[in-house]
């Protein structure tokens, strides 16, 4: 029998809770699929001095269902990604529970992401990288190097602490997070962008476009136009590379012409970020493409969101929880929520262990990988959940999520 709104939004809280509960019982610690780096076995047997070994390492782990990790000397840590998630999914569930101990607990987080800010004599302004030596094709970036896309998330989590407490080491941060952000702009030829990594040339959009979102929301609380001129020439060199049919390429490499379901939800998400901070509807149309295209071409009618465009698995706890997102603070439309409520009953269904309170990494058409990570699927999981609780506590009384 078919659950009823209520019950269904009570399951959806009661996985939300559950899933809080496991993710502190780790003290927000976990495993990550590119960790493998932090090794010691590896570094014992000098795997770490040679690129191709470090790309194959972290592949060989990232890509197996069995976690080798503890075998191999890696320990669970925080993620500063996976908290500043855990951030803005605790203010989302404030936002309901109204329960200071959510709120408590985000203030906590935002306090340990002000402690784990790159090394101020070597960066000057506040910015934040992962927990590990991270090795792909296009990057090459060593423990302590700080990217785009970790310090947009944790510059956004101390935005939204702000916003909520009013606190000013929380926008301080942010505004200075947005000055690094700052640092990274380009021109490369015809090619304006924000970089991803300090001092690389590799152009990819979500990295792009999520900078130019944070920084025209600084540059909105300062009124700063300088920046925000920035911000705009940025987010008009993605807006140009969108193709006809609303795709875009993840990024500029000959390696990079995938189109996946996660980064197209990151694009919609951060230029309707930066068109509502600008108060500009220069993207309209921009962003009207790229969602029809991403309903076109990431979505199974019964809800399973697919990795790839061109076939339906792996499902992705990852792409599932943008999804929701996207579907809800891009869209809202009734066709858009319908399709949330599906993407979630259909990842409790297939991706959630209901017996070990937590989401799987991905399932293929006959087996799954279960491996428990924590910035890249429980952090997700949580964000998008609390997330999706809070639009339908504010909207209870809405046609549109009750039909």
């Amino acid at each position: 029998m078919e659950m009823s709104y209520e019950e269904e939004l009570n399951q959806v809280k009661t996985i939300c809770e559950t899933l809080l509960h496991a993710i502190q019982r780790d003290d927000y610690s976990g495993y990550d699929p590119y960790d493998a780096l932090n090794s010691s076995l590896f570094e014992k047997l000098g795997g770490n001095h040679i690129r191709g070994a470090r790309i194959a390492w972290q592949q060989l782990h990232r890509r197996s269902p069995i976690n080798f990790r503890a075998l191999c000397g890696i320990e669970k840590a925080r993620n500063p990604k996976g908290v500043a998630l855990m951030v803005l999914g605790l203010i989302e569930r404030f936002g309901y529970t109204h329960n200071s101990q959510d709120l408590d607990e985000a203030i906590g987080l935002g306090d340990w992401l002000l402690s784990q800010r790159a090394d101020r004599q070597v960066w000057p302004h506040s910015a934040w990288g992962y927990h590990f030596h991270w090795a792909a094709r296009a990057f090459d970036v060593p423990l302590g190097k700080p990217n785009a896309i970790t310090t947009c998330y944790a510059a956004r989590a101390l935005f939204a602490l702000w916003k909520v407490t009013g606190e000013r080491r929380f926008i301080d941060c942010a505004v200075d997070a947005g000055r690094f952000l700052q640092t990274l702009f380009a021109v490369q030829g015809d090619t304006v962008f924000y970089r991803y990594v300090p001092g690389e040339s590799a152009m990819v959009h979500n990295a792009n476009l999520w900078s130019a979102a944070v920084v025209a929301l600084m540059a909105a609380h300062e009124g700063d136009s300088a920046a925000r001129n920035q911000a705009l020439l940025a987010a008009r060199y993605s807006a140009r590379a969108q193709g006809s049919d609303g795709a875009w390429r993840y990024g500029e490499r000959s390696h990079h012409g995938f189109v996946d379901g996660f980064h197209t939800g990151y694009n919609l998400e951060a230029l309707s970020i930066l068109q509502e901070a600008l108060a500009t509807r220069e993207f309209e149309q921009v962003v009207e493409r790229g969602m029809r295209f991403y309903r076109q071409a990431f979505f199974e009618e019964n809800g399973d969101v697919k990795y790839y465009a061109s076939r339906t698995y792996p499902l992705d706890t990852h792409s599932v929880a943008q999804a929701v997102i996207t579907l809800l603070r891009v869209g809202g439309t009734k066709e858009e929520v319908d399709l949330a409520r599906r993407v979630i009953r259909r990842s409790v269904e297939h991706l959630y262990l209901e017996s070990k309170g937590r989401f799987v990494y991905r399932r293929w058409r006959n087996f799954s990988n279960n491996v428990n990570y924590m910035r890249w699927t429980q952090a997700w999981a949580f964000y998008a959940l609390s997330f999706y609780s809070a639009k339908a506590e504010l909207r209870a009384r809405d046609a549109l999520w009750k039909e």
